[in-house]
């Protein structure tokens, strides 16, 4: 039991009241205190310990990082992506896009709206449709590298890409105002790699990796879905016995057909013609991430669709090995536009 001496146990210390300091004198110490040796808490062997340690560790780190993206870059191909069609996030059914967007896609979205007398207006659309082209125009111009024009007697050579033939654009050239000021607009449509309309929102100039169409080249198997109009330009290239093969050659095209999409619209959108053909012929394909490599274009002629009216318009790629779905967010295989010329 502890002893009492003065009203105090001898095991208890009288209370010491801290030394005040002021913030001054608080914060210069907690930067050096002259008493301990310490800088910033720490002395200097503890704190020269601790960047030993962390200098050997973000070594290690680093080398152990560098190990890895040496690795992971020794399996990257430089031209080929790694993963490709299937197995990729892209898929191997390639979409459909479409030229001129509005300026303002978030309020009009797929709408192509305009006044034929209003110059200012008319301008805003075939600018669009400059923009767009100005690759085209550049590699027809010779200032693209590895192009070459084609045809099927002339695929591309190894290494070279097609360019595209816009002088067969009949009235959708640029010389004609793509048809904007005569109330027959022209829209230019493309396989890409998208297949939803927010994804055109940029120019795609590319397609799938390697993909190759499977290709509707036999008259007598065509599907019963695709259009009449389509089915008969299909057939009506069968001329004489000696050209046959060539013609069937030529068959090897991704077709593309453009319609009103109910009743009503194809009466209002009126006489449709594509140029240069009905389609994409196959020898621009695959894509092999080419340099200079541009996706193909037909330029879809409307011929006096009907004036105030709005008209809804869906064109369609057609290869066996292209999916197709007409939902509204999950589109595939196609693309839908309205129109509306006052």
């Amino acid at each position: 039991m502890a002893n009492m001496r003065n009203g105090m146990t001898t095991n208890e210390m009288p209370y010491a009241k801290p030394e005040e300091r002021s913030r001054w004198d608080a914060f210069r110490l907690a930067i050096y205190n002259p008493s301990t040796n310490e800088i910033f808490g720490r002395t200097c062997s503890s704190w020269a310990a601790l960047m030993v340690f962390y200098s050997i560790f973000y070594v290690v780190l680093a080398a152990f990082f560098a190990i890895c993206m040496k690795g992971m870059l020794h399996t990257i191909d430089e031209k080929e992506p790694y993963f490709t069609q299937d197995r990729s996030l892209i898929g191997s059914s390639p979409g459909l896009g479409f030229r001129p967007i509005s300026p303002d896609v978030e309020k009009d979205g797929s709408l192509i709206w305009y006044q034929a007398k209003n110059a200012t207006n008319v301008k805003t659309w075939t600018d669009r449709i400059n923009t767009f082209l100005e690759p085209y125009k550049k590699a027809n111009r010779g200032g693209a590298p590895n192009t070459q024009p084609c045809d099927f007697n002339n695929p591309p050579r190894p290494g070279m890409v097609c360019t595209m033939p816009m002088e067969s654009w009949g009235r959708c050239q640029e010389v004609n105002g793509y048809g904007y000021n005569s109330s027959t607009p022209c829209v230019f449509v493309k396989l890409n790699k998208a297949s939803s309309f927010t994804e055109l929102e940029t120019t795609l100039n590319f397609g799938i990796f390697g993909w190759v169409p499977e290709y509707y080249n036999d008259t007598e198997a065509l599907p019963e879905e695709m259009p009449l109009t389509l089915k008969n330009y299909i057939r009506t290239r069968s001329p004489k016995e000696t050209q046959r093969y060539v013609v069937r050659f030529q068959r090897n095209t991704v077709w593309v057909s453009c319609e009103g999409e109910n009743s009503a619209d194809k009466e209002n959108v009126g006489k449709i013609r594509m140029y240069p053909t009905m389609g994409i012929p196959g020898y621009y394909f695959p894509y092999l991430n080419q340099e200079g490599y541009l996706s193909p274009v037909v330029a879809i002629y409307m011929e006096r669709p009907t004036p105030n009216v709005l008209v809804n318009v869906e064109c369609r790629a057609w290869a066996k090995n292209i999916n197709y779905r007409r939902h509204s967010t999950l589109r595939e295989g196609s693309v839908h536009f309205e129109l509306m010329v006052d």
